[in-house]
């Protein structure tokens, strides 16, 4: 059976120790998206959208999401970040707005919240930028698809695409 590492022996939550491990390189990989009205797309693309630049609004907030983490997630370790990018793409054929994030550092634990985090606030933002022109977006699959390094090595839960 698994232990709950942010339970101690009462129940109570308690940030997990990480003094003893080593520090290794690690990466984490995560993916989301934004659904919406194919007009909203065409807007998107064309830069005409009354907020402005949605596609580097949303990778702007997704990089300083990963970088306040800790600050969202209340058990989360500070961590040094040594690369942080999102990706937002459109997807015409989806009609939706594709996300990615990758997050690495050296440390004693991973990244795989920050690269959540980063998918998440980016794709809030989105959603933010879009709503007065389309009600019916919708947030879809924010889910962690890769991560590397540590003790419990490397975790692909999804292709490259």
């Amino acid at each position: 059976m698994n232990e709950l590492t942010h339970l101690n022996e009462s129940g109570h939550a308690r940030m997990v120790d990480v003094g003893a491990k080593d520090e290794t390189r690690r990466e984490a990989v995560a993916r989301g998206e934004v659904r919406m009205r194919p007009e909203t797309v065409q807007q998107i693309a064309a830069g005409d959208m009354p907020k402005g630049d949605v596609l580097a609004a949303a990778r702007i907030a997704g990089i300083m999401a990963a970088k306040r983490t800790p600050d969202l997630i209340p058990l989360c370790h500070p961590l040094v970040l040594t690369h942080v990018a999102v990706d937002a793409r459109l997807d015409v054929a989806r009609s939706s707005v594709q996300l990615e994030a990758t997050v690495r550092t050296v440390g004693k634990t991973g990244v795989e919240m920050e690269a959540l985090t980063a998918v998440s606030v980016a794709a809030l933002t989105i959603y933010d930028m879009c709503k007065a022109i389309d009600r019916e977006m919708r947030i879809e699959h924010i889910r962690l698809v890769r991560k590397s390094g540590g003790r419990s090595g490397d975790l692909v839960l999804e292709d490259e695409g």
